[in-house]
């Protein structure tokens, strides 16, 4: 993966239900309408007449061509778009890397971006996006390259151009390879403590070797080195391209404003000449597991303080079952979390705190179904109880299970949420459709999540027989657990623990699930809609505010409900505890909640600064009953002493955890610790919670709700005479009582001084640096020099330091506000670069930057005002994420909530001359270094800025 910004990467996701997947009944579908359905004749390319299904509310326009060399490409144009977003999809990755070059197709990705003929500089097309406004990245899958990016919409053309030459005349410049080498080994170096990664490469070992997906993708110094040196590797990398890469196996999805026949000559005109070599999609044959081999257990040393087991069962990859979904069926059940459930049976019993469900690993032709349970330390003392448990389940499943009106109530659900299915960005919807339509017949690219072609047993049984204890899999991990052998790329120390088997009784208490009682019937959608939301309700201790929104075409509200107490955050144990009463509000609604989230009903509570926000997301009809349910337990529900020992576990484990996160996070995490009041170091929170029973919970929940204010926002298809109705509701329950100024401020601090270099706490074994430069002050026009700028030092910072000088891969610069605090701030993660070396390059090139900075014009820098500005007006692409952003407007006293269009106004008229004026002052009045290498000891953060006051508003 290519990024200067580490994120979230999932192709075969578990899931408590993958009924999340999505189905549908037949017939519910209908088919795009288009004006123009007709075939283009653009001499190099077929415009198909067949569209993808699409749901009844989705108004946008599709268009599939093939081109003359075999390149298949979906086009959608959104009218209402304000970024435009393309995804290549290559059908080949790490499965065909060669025995001698593992990570080869990895390393390719990374050669891509480092220079075309077209565009020689490697920085050609980084640049380009970041000017306007984009942004970019791309993964290698076991069998999937995956390139894509976003940008504002006049200059996808721009874009394209740089884009299509990936595809057509890469240079892999020699003098490149050793550089991006390193940036491969760096990359593999950050993610050598990923337990994920440590599991799957303890699992390889025990697959079947013959499978091209069990072998180590990611690649290094030592496996990207061939004996014959750079040249052979250059000439590796080429016939690897040349073997693999071609039109017949990429798929390209672009979405943008522009209509279909301006997108469609944008393609066809570039990418129309990549070669044609005949190349079909490979296809693995051998199995992923020799059954001969099975039933098997491991056990694994995890990194982390977190205790699991896995159960898996080869089957075949279910994707080409997809219009009938037997495994998700399968999925939905052992993963369900109701009463009777697995997963209350273990919880009840004391021995787990999460479980899920479904298919973990596919190759196309084969998988592994696998039911995963986070164990509390009893539970890792009865593996086997756990085990017998889950075959009576299955047992169960067998016996009375496979029933008609199961699959079609999934079925229903699944419908419901096609229907008014949410799109969110085009950078999304480009990834998903290109990855789909590399899978998928056209007409099924949006649909086949979602389709559900009517009950099978036979292909449910099919996969059900395959769950038999005599295929297992076991998969024990754990912080204790020694190993008599080490997985070869992650270091994970391991033993085979296989047995004659286990003969433990099952728990008692299993039930397979009743009727959903949740699913929404009033799908109805009204029409009102309002610009902003308005206060409904200015009460003693209460305030509701509202907005109408049906631009989403969907039927859903969503609620958020702070409810502020002066105490909340005052030390680490009132800090400690709010974070329990949240935890156990969830924690004890699971079981009578889960079939609500099943049916589209979410709740959830979660601590903050200020107190818990309660946060309900979901359709209109038979939300009022969710809402009101949690309001009755927050204040009568019994706080019993298994509840809260599991949600003081899971709270500790994550607080124990806080020190193997990425150190990238645990700098940011300091950074913040120093910089805003209150924030409490999760070691305080750990060691405040080890003092805590529930008898100290049940007080908090008394004292908590006693002396509370309530701020409330209702956003989505919801009249406001029903959200006043719902808010008085709320208010009459909880009786909330105190006023504004009683709840403190959460408040940015003001850097004076100099400060020492911060120490963050960690167990990472590599180096840090992070340079945190401070506007003086939080006006707009400090908000706005700070951003542009932040926009004009990313892609050199991140090109000179990590592309030519490869002193780490998570490298990056750019604008990051503390709260509404503006800042700039510079971070290199490196895993053999010490950190006094990376300050001494961070010095050279800031340097370098004034320099920059002195040749810059208005002419220059315009496109970069015009990204910021872009950026921050940038469309809300669903309904949770437009109230989320509303909420944060209003938690910062934006009640006008225009603050972005203010702020994106200051930012059209920030000159050169305003940024010559600003940064010298940002280099030398207001600076925090935090900076870390092995060994080095944690600074005791809050001791050294303890004497910081609060950052002055524009007018103080």
């Amino acid at each position: 993966m290519l990024s200067s910004r580490p994120g979230r990467r999932s192709f075969l996701p578990l899931a408590g239900s993958l009924f999340l997947a999505g189905a549908l009944l037949p017939g519910a579908f209908v088919e795009a309408q288009h004006a123009d359905e007709q075939d283009v004749d653009s001499g190099d390319a077929i415009a198909e007449v067949v569209a993808p299904h699409v749901s009844p509310h989705d108004a946008r326009d599709y268009r599939v061509l093939t081109l003359d060399n075999g390149l298949t490409a979906l086009l959608v144009s959104d009218p209402e778009a304000d970024r435009a977003a393309a995804s290549m999809n290559v059908g080949v990755g790490s499965a065909q890397d060669p025995e001698d070059l593992a990570g080869l197709a990895h390393f390719l990705e990374h050669m891509l971006f480092l220079g075309t003929e077209p565009f020689p500089e490697a920085e050609a097309y980084q640049g380009y996006l970041r000017r306007h406004g984009g942004s970019h990245n791309a993964f290698t899958a076991p069998q999937d390259t995956n390139y894509f990016f976003d940008i504002e919409p006049e200059a996808l053309p721009g874009a394209l151009d740089r884009f299509s030459e990936f595809f057509l005349t890469p240079l892999f410049n020699a003098d490149q390879l050793v550089s991006e080498r390193n940036i491969v080994h760096s990359e593999y170096m950050a993610r050598i403590r990923d337990d994920g990664r440590r599991e799957n490469d303890v699992l390889n070992q025990v697959l079947n070797p013959d499978n091209p997906t069990t072998g180590f993708s990611v690649g290094s110094r030592e496996t990207l080195d061939p004996p014959e040196g750079e040249t052979a590797l250059r000439e590796r990398v080429i016939d690897f391209y040349e073997r693999h890469y071609d039109a017949n196996v990429m798929h390209l999805a672009l979405v943008g404003p522009q209509p279909l026949d301006e997108l469609e000559a944008m393609v066809s005109e570039r990418f129309a000449a990549i070669a044609d070599r005949g190349l079909e999609r490979p296809v693995i044959e051998a199995p992923l597991v020799n059954r001969e081999d099975l039933p098997r257990h491991l056990e694994l040393q995890s990194a982390r303080d977190s205790r699991h087991v896995r159960f898996m069962f080869p089957v075949p990859d279910p994707i080409e079952e997809y219009r009938h979904k037997p495994a998700d069926y399968l999925a939905h059940l052992l993963g369900h979390e109701g009463d009777g459930s697995l997963l209350a049976v273990l919880r009840e019993a004391g021995l787990a705190d999460g479980l899920s469900a479904g298919i973990s690993r596919g190759d196309g032709q084969h998988a592994l179904f696998t039911v995963n349970v986070s164990l509390t330390p009893a539970g890792a003392e009865r593996l086997d109880e756990i085990e017998s448990t889950l075959f009576a389940v299955i047992e169960q499943i067998r016996e009375s299970g496979l029933d008609e009106w199961r699959y079609d109530e999934q079925a229903q659900l699944a419908e419901q949420q096609f229907r008014f299915q949410q799109h969110g960005s085009p950078l999304q919807g480009a990834m998903r459709l290109a990855m789909n339509l590399a899978r998928f017949p056209v007409e099924d690219v949006q649909y086949a999540a979602y389709r559900m072609d009517g009950f099978d047993r036979a292909r449910i049984e099919h996969y059900l027989d395959s769950l038999r204890p005599e295929t297992l899999l076991r998969l024990y991990s754990a912080p204790d657990v020694e190993g008599d052998e080490t997985s070869p790329w992650f270091n994970t120390p391991w033993r085979d623990v296989t047995s004659g088997g286990t003969m433990a009784d099952p728990l008692p208490g299993l039930a397979l699930p009743e009727p959903n009682p949740f699913i929404a019937e009033d799908l109805t959608l009204l029409e009102e809609q309002h610009e902003r939301p308005a206060q409904l309700l200015d009460e003693a201790g209460f305030t509701l505010w509202h907005m109408a929104d049906a631009t989403f075409n969907t039927p859903k509200v969503e609620w958020r409900i702070s409810l502020q107490n002066p105490e909340a955050s005052s030390d680490p144990r009132h800090t400690a505890l709010a974070h329990l009463l949240a935890g156990w509000l969830d924690d004890s609604l699971n079981e009578h909640f889960y079939p609500a989230r099943l049916a589209g009903q979410h709740a959830e509570a979660y601590a903050h600064a200020r107190g818990i926000t309660l946060s309900f997301s979901g359709w209109r009809d038979r939300q009022g009953r969710v809402m009101q349910h949690t309001l009755e337990q927050l204040q009568r529900g019994e706080i019993d002493e298994a509840s809260f020992e599991r949600v003081r576990y899971r709270l500790q484990r994550e607080w124990r955890n806080a020190p193997q996160s990425s150190l990238f996070r645990q700098g940011h995490r300091t950074l913040s610790e120093a910089l805003i009041r209150p924030h409490w170091p999760t070691d305080s929170l750990l060691d405040a919670s080890r003092e805590l029973d529930a008898d100290d919970l049940r007080d908090f929940r008394d004292t908590f709700l006693a002396a509370l204010r309530m701020e409330a926002m209702a956003v989505g298809n919801l009249d406001a005479e029903t959200a006043v109705l719902e808010g008085q509701r709320i208010a009459d329950t909880l009786q909330p009582s105190l006023a504004e100024d009683r709840i403190p401020d959460l408040e940015p601090l003001r850097i004076e001084g100099a400060l020492p270099t911060l120490h963050p706490v960690t167990t990472r074994e590599e180096s840090l640096v992070l340079r945190y430069l401070q506007g003086n002050d939080r006006s707009l026009e400090t908000q706005a020099r700070l951003a542009v700028l932040g926009q004009v030092i990313d892609t050199p910072f991140y090109q000179r330091l990590r592309t030519e000088e490869q002193l780490g891969y998570v490298v990056n610069a750019g604008y990051t506000p503390l709260l509404d605090a503006p800042g700039l701030s510079l971070l290199v993660q490196s895993p053999d670069t010490p950190s006094d070396t990376i300050q001494g390059h961070v010095d050279a090139f800031l340097d370098e930057f004034d320099i920059r900075l002195t040749e810059l014009d208005d002419a220059d820098l315009a496109p970069y005002r015009q990204a910021v500005r872009d950026n921050l007006l940038q469309r809300d692409t669903s309904l949770s994420g437009r109230t989320n952003r509303l909420w944060r407007a209003m938690s910062f006293g934006d009640t006008d909530f225009d603050r972005r269009e203010r702020l994106a106004e200051a930012v059209l008229v920030v000159t050169a001359d305003d940024l010559r004026q600003t940064w010298p002052e940002l280099r030398e009045a207001a600076v925090v270094n935090i900076a870390y290498d092995p060994g080095d000891e944690p600074s005791d953060v809050a001791a050294l800025t303890q004497h910081l006051k609060p950052l002055p508003d524009a007018d103080d």
